[in-house]
C-alpha cells in the first residue's frame, strides 16, 4: 500500500491525543470525522453561540465593512497614514482567511501581505526583528502580517526551534519595540484568533481531505495536534508579557470564521478616524467574540 495519498501528500499515521480529559486515538486519514469531534467542534474552548452565523446576514454585513475598508484606503493614501495588523493563533485558526477578506476589494498596490518563509543562513544571524522591519509600511499603505515576529513567542519555544533563552530576551524586547512602531505613527494592530482545540482538528481533518486545500497541512500540523496544553501555555505567557497600552492584543473568539472576521474587520475600522466614516454600517462589536489580552487571561 502507497505511503502518499492520490494527489501526492504523505499519509499520516493515528495520532494519540489528549482531549476533554480523555484519550483519543485520531485517525486522519479516515474520511469520516470522529463524532467526538463533530458533535462539540464548534462549543469547544467555550464558545458562546451555538450555531454557526448564517451565510445571509454574514454576506451582508461583510460587504458594508469592505466598503468601509476602501473608504479607509482611500484616506490612508491622502493622508500618508499608515496601518500595520498581524495576525497569530494556532494553525486553523483562520488567520489567511481573516487576512483574505479585509483585503479582498482595497487596492493591492498599497495593501500587502507578508506571509514569511523560515529565517535564512543569512537572517538567522541578524537582529532577530530585522527581517520583519524590511515590510513595514510606507505611507499610504495598509500591511498585514501572515504570522509574525510572535513565531519566537509561542510556534518556536514548543517546536524547539528556539532556545528558551532566546525566547526570554524576545518576550522583554518585543514591547519596547513595538513601542518604536507606535511611536513612528504606524497604527498597529495585534490579532489573536482563538479556536478550540475539537475545532482544531476538525479543520484539519477538513485540509486532508480536500486536494485544494491539502497543501495547508504539514508534518508541524501533526506535532502541533499533540502539544495543544504546551501551545496554550506559550500563548498565555506570549499575551501576558507582551499585551500592552500602546500595543494590545486583541482576541477573537474563532470556532465560527464569519463571526470572527467581522469582528477583526470591525474593530480596524472602529479604531480609526478616517474621511467618510460610517458608524452605524460599521455596527457595534460584540463582546462575546472580541476582547483585549487582559480580558483574555482573566477569564481563564
Amino acid at each position: 500500500m502507497s505511503d502518499k495519498t492520490s494527489y501526492g501528500r504523505e499519509k499520516v499515521e493515528p495520532i494519540e491525543i489528549d482531549i476533554g480529559g480523555k484519550h483519543r486515538v485520531f485517525d486522519i486519514e479516515d474520511p469520516d470525522l470522529p463524532d467526538w469531534i463533530k458533535d462539540r467542534a464548534l462549543s469547544s474552548g467555550g464558545y458562546p453561540y451555538d450555531d454557526k452565523m448564517g451565510k445571509k446576514a454574514y454576506k451582508a454585513e461583510l460587504e458594508l465593512l469592505q466598503i468601509e475598508l476602501v473608504k479607509l484606503q482611500y484616506w490612508l493614501q491622502k493622508t500618508g497614514e499608515r496601518v500595520m495588523a498581524l495576525f497569530e493563533g494556532r494553525d486553523a485558526a483562520g488567520k489567511g482567511g481573516t487576512i483574505f477578506v479585509v483585503r479582498q476589494y482595497l487596492n493591492p498596490r498599497s495593501a500587502r501581505n507578508v506571509a514569511l518563509t523560515k529565517p535564512t543562513e543569512t537572517e538567522r544571524g541578524q537582529w532577530y526583528f530585522q527581517r520583519y522591519v524590511t515590510h513595514f509600511p510606507t505611507k499610504g499603505e495598509f500591511v498585514t502580517f501572515d504570522r509574525s515576529w510572535y513565531n519566537r513567542g509561542v510556534v518556536e519555544p514548543v517546536m524547539g526551534f528556539c532556545t528558551e533563552a532566546q525566547c526570554a530576551t524576545f518576550l522583554e524586547e518585543a514591547p519596547n519595540f513595538e513601542r518604536l512602531i507606535v511611536d513612528d505613527g504606524i497604527r498597529f494592530f495585534k490579532f489573536w484568533l482563538n479556536i478550540g482545540q475539537e475545532m482544531q482538528l476538525k479543520r484539519f481533518h477538513d485540509r486532508v481531505h480536500e486536494p485544494l486545500k491539502t497543501w495547508k497541512f504539514s508534518p508541524i500540523d501533526v506535532l502541533g495536534m499533540t502539544k495543544w496544553n504546551e501551545y496554550g501555555a506559550a500563548r498565555d505567557r506570549m499575551i501576558e508579557r507582551t499585551h500592552s497600552a500602546h500595543a494590545p492584543w486583541t482576541v477573537v473568539r474563532a470556532n465560527d470564521k464569519k463571526r470572527a472576521r467581522l469582528a477583526v474587520m470591525r474593530r480596524i475600522l472602529r479604531s480609526i478616524d478616517y474621511a467618510g466614516k460610517d458608524e452605524a454600517a460599521i455596527g457595534l462589536e460584540d463582546p462575546l467574540i472580541i476582547r483585549d489580552g487582559s480580558e483574555f487571561l482573566a477569564s481563564g
